[in-house]
């Protein structure tokens, strides 16, 4: 008899379990609320299973965060689930939720980084929206013509957009977010003796010109002493607008927009020019971050008249023609 009752209670101790978790797997995988009400559910980008079945079940969607991650990972959707906006509901069961996180979002994360031009710009958008072929094509006309006027106004940082999104509420939204980040600033550009259009033309050159945070408001004290000396500020960054704005068709989508530049170019008859035009150029080149801005507002006044770029991009400053013409020798040759 003993020998019969140890597999018996084996199977239905294993029984019982099986029927446990079975239950318990049933119970978190149903809908939170039988109301049907919508939720925006928001999933930033580089979040994991685990983050995600948090928030979910902070935000009162799903029943149990680790019966989410079980079922994403052992059904192998986790890595399908894509950032962006969805709606939900607490109506939905699990499974529904994890078919809408893997259909894709209704509107997607796109970022916007700091010393693009327009051209550049709108190609991360048409990427970031998925699309394609005829549309890509309207889009990016729509948004060049919409935005004519708009260079170093279209503020970069990350944005969420629906799919459908026109590119007059991109633009409009760009330029919503340049006011915002830089309301603290107005006061101070407003006792500048610098227009907006100037300061934020010199902020985009310095966007260009600088890799570091530290290194923003060197140059930028650098470019003022010229300014007000009418010294040539001689900054190829411009040039290279100059240049690419002649070679690249309206709508190029291929087009090289930062051209590496030559002597020659330096001769080019273009007001963007600062190797051959005194003062700035007549708009900004590129879209600048809140550093170059804030650098553009706030100078470091310092001896400093020259700088170069080494090979590797970092920038060594001189405070006169004999030093600069070392750092070229040392860092150029």
């Amino acid at each position: 008899m003993k020998r019969f009752l140890i597999p018996l209670i084996i199977i239905l101790t294993f029984a019982a379990i099986s029927i446990g978790i079975f239950s318990w797997w049933r119970v978190n995988s149903k809908p939170v609320s039988s109301e049907e009400q919508k939720t925006r559910f928001v999933i930033p980008k580089g979040r994991s299973a685990t983050q995600i079945g948090g928030a979910l079940f902070e935000e009162g969607l799903i029943r149990n965060p680790l019966v989410f991650k079980i079922y994403v990972q052992v059904g192998g959707y986790a890595k399908k689930i894509q950032s962006g906006q969805y709606t939900l509901s607490p109506h939905f069961t699990l499974k529904e939720i994890v078919v809408r996180l893997t259909s894709g979002p209704e509107e997607l994360w796109i970022t916007i980084p700091e010393g693009l031009r327009r051209e550049e710009i709108v190609e991360k958008f048409i990427s970031g929206l998925e699309m394609d072929g005829e549309e890509s094509s309207v889009f990016r006309q729509e948004f060049l013509s919409e935005s004519q006027g708009q260079e170093g106004f279209l503020f970069p940082d990350t944005y969420l957009f629906p799919r459908e999104a026109t590119a007059l509420q991109v633009v409009s939204k760009l330029r919503n977010t340049f006011e915002a980040k830089t309301e603290s600033l107005q006061e101070d550009i407003g006792r500048s003796n610098y227009t907006l259009n100037e300061i934020v033309t010199l902020a985009s050159i310095i966007e260009r010109e600088t890799k570091k945070d530290d290194e923003r408001p060197v140059v930028a004290g650098i470019y003022y002493k010229r300014l007000d000396n009418e010294v040539l500020l001689q900054a190829d960054a411009t040039v290279q607008y100059a240049v690419a704005s002649e070679r690249c068709p309206v709508n190029g989508v291929q087009c090289n927009w930062w051209p590496q530049i030559t002597r020659q170019d330096w001769e080019i008859n273009s007001l963007y020019n600062t190797y051959k035009f005194s003062g700035l150029p007549p708009a900004p080149i590129a879209s600048p971050g809140l550093t170059s801005l804030e650098a553009a507002v706030s100078p470091l006044e310092a001896d400093y008249w020259y700088y170069i770029h080494d090979k590797d991009g970092i920038i060594h400053f001189a405070s006169t023609l004999e030093e600069h013409n070392r750092n070229v020798n040392t860092y150029l040759k």
